[in-house]
């Protein structure tokens, strides 16, 4: 056998082991969109998703085009032909991130239930599966104005002028780089119980109405900003009461329970003057007053105070004779 027959021979000799399944090639079918969602906004319908990055084989997918499609809902139950024979289609492009978010005006939708669907097809032109969403477009809303913040003992007490019943609230602290949702509220007011004194705050404000599967929601309000301040004295003390001592007057009181208070403040009038400090008492709530005279009256009142010096007005005065 020549040489060259010989290595020829060698080799396919050398291959006669088990021969294994065909290997078949990819359909490079993208997986259905699993994120698509929408909601009307304002007068737009505005809907965002994510490109599916496998084929329903598990390898990467290699995106050719995307196909959206909006369209109203057929009577009865859902039959898909009849919806594509009359959606009109749209047209987005994904982000770097493969991130699509675009809008469409919702005006010749009006009150009308429509179906929102994407699908996805590989580079060899195979289509996934439709991705499908309903929507129930409703009369926009307007957006919410007149909205104002304001510093109030419990907090931020925030308020708008809107038509909606519903609304949500958003709100950004300090250096916070995005709003985020802070409540959803019925009404046009909402207290921020968690605002702290000295900070910053921003709020904004959007209205919300419930459809038949979700919600239509209107633009956002301007914002709105404070820095609030504490102005808001402690709670005036009550049921100061004085008994005579041995050569003094003795003055208690009920114990204030503001988290912010530093102590107190007391005040003494003597034969009918004008009553003057005479003293500052760090949290007790009693005094004992030893610089009196025998015989003279003397009336006492007491205030409190919180820890950057905002002071409540003065209790109730008592009247009393010294030893």
């Amino acid at each position: 056998m020549r040489p060259l027959q010989a290595a020829a021979a060698a080799l396919i000799l050398s291959g006669c082991g088990y021969v294994g399944e065909p290997m078949y090639p990819l359909l490079n079918i993208p997986e259905p969109v699993t994120d698509l969602a929408a909601v009307e906004h304002g007068r737009a319908i505005v809907y965002h998703f994510t490109m599916p990055a496998l084929t329903t084989e598990g390898k990467q997918a290699k995106i050719g085009r995307i196909e959206i499609r909006a369209g109203e809902a057929p009577p009865g139950e859902f039959n898909r032909d009849a919806w594509l024979s009359k959606a009109i289609e749209l047209a987005a492009t994904p982000d770097e991130r493969g991130e699509v978010r675009s809008q469409f005006p919702a005006n010749p939708w009006l009150g009308k239930e429509i179906i929102l669907g994407v699908r996805v097809y590989g580079s060899n032109g195979r289509a996934g599966e439709w991705s499908l969403v309903p929507i129930t477009v409703v009369a926009p809303l307007a957006k919410p104005d007149a909205v104002s913040a304001m510093a109030v003992k419990e907090g931020v007490r925030v308020s708008w002028r809107s038509a909606a019943r519903q609304h949500r609230v958003f709100r950004r602290v300090g250096d916070e780089m995005d709003f985020a949702a802070a409540a959803t509220v019925e009404g046009s007011e909402w207290l921020d119980a968690g605002a702290e004194f000295g900070k910053l705050y921003r709020y904004r404000i959007q209205a919300v109405q419930k459809t038949g599967n979700g919600d239509a929601e209107s633009e956002i309000s301007e914002t709105r900003e404070i820095t609030p301040a504490d102005t808001f004295p402690p709670a005036v003390p009550s049921g100061l009461a004085a008994v005579t001592g041995t050569k003094s007057i003795e003055l208690v009181w009920e114990r204030n329970t503001e988290a912010d208070l530093a102590g107190y403040r007391l005040y003494r009038a003597s034969a009918g003057g004008k009553l003057e400090k005479i003293a500052d008492i760090q949290e007790v709530p009693s005094y004992s007053d030893p610089k009196v005279e025998s015989g003279k009256s003397y009336r006492y009142a007491v205030s409190a105070i919180d820890r950057i010096g905002n002071e409540s007005p003065q209790s109730e005065p008592v009247d009393i004779s010294a030893p």
